[in-house]
């Protein structure tokens, strides 16, 4: 038998990604619209309403199509979580991938692109979320800003943070920092 681990104090535990997987598939979740994990702590979101729902839709139909008219052989997920072991699974609004396709999250290296649609979330997608995905070394992160009708881009991940950020309003054309040749038209976001 195995003896209790001694602590001087009490300490805080964060769950990890096999955890939170763990307690989803047990249906711990159910009555939440969303859930992600996020520096091992369980985040539980909003449901999606018109204007983030209709931007989101916007934003992957655009990408898919930029992404078609060059020949890339990316993949366009919405709503998929990245798995980013050992404490963080977020659930970005959009992912570009690199395939195949597999079972259960992506994999953060697979990953190209994240995108965020901010209603009511910019102050968390443009700070806790944005340190997130450059810890996690994804290349490029995009936060579509509902409310000041722009969309902030963040790319060269580091550990502290991603070392380029730029803002654009809505209707310029949007091109990536990372992605040659992709550009979408951002005009009726919103």
């Amino acid at each position: 038998m195995n003896a209790a681990a001694q602590l001087e104090s009490p300490r805080r535990l964060w769950l990890r990604v096999e955890d939170f997987l763990l307690l989803d598939r047990s249906g711990a979740f159910g009555e939440f619209a969303k859930t992600e994990l996020i520096d091992g702590e369980i985040l539980c979101m909003n449901a999606q309403f018109q204007r983030h729902s209709y931007a989101k839709s916007q934003l992957a139909f655009r990408l898919t199509s930029a992404l078609a008219a060059f020949g890339s052989e990316l993949l366009v997920l919405a709503e998929v979580a990245v798995a980013m072991p050992p404490h963080d699974m977020p659930e970005p609004d959009i992912v570009l991938m690199r395939g195949p396709l597999g079972e259960g999250p992506v994999a953060a290296d697979a990953v190209a692109l994240v995108v965020e649609v901010a209603d009511t979330t910019r102050d968390t997608d443009l700070g806790r979320k944005a340190a997130l995905y450059a810890r996690g070394n994804i290349p490029e992160y995009w936060v579509v800003d509902l409310q000041n009708a722009e969309i902030v881009r963040h790319w060269q991940p580091g550990a502290d943070g991603y070392g380029q950020r730029d803002a654009s309003g809505f209707g310029a054309p949007l091109a990536s920092q990372t992605l040659a040749g992709l550009t979408i038209a951002t005009d009726a976001l919103a």
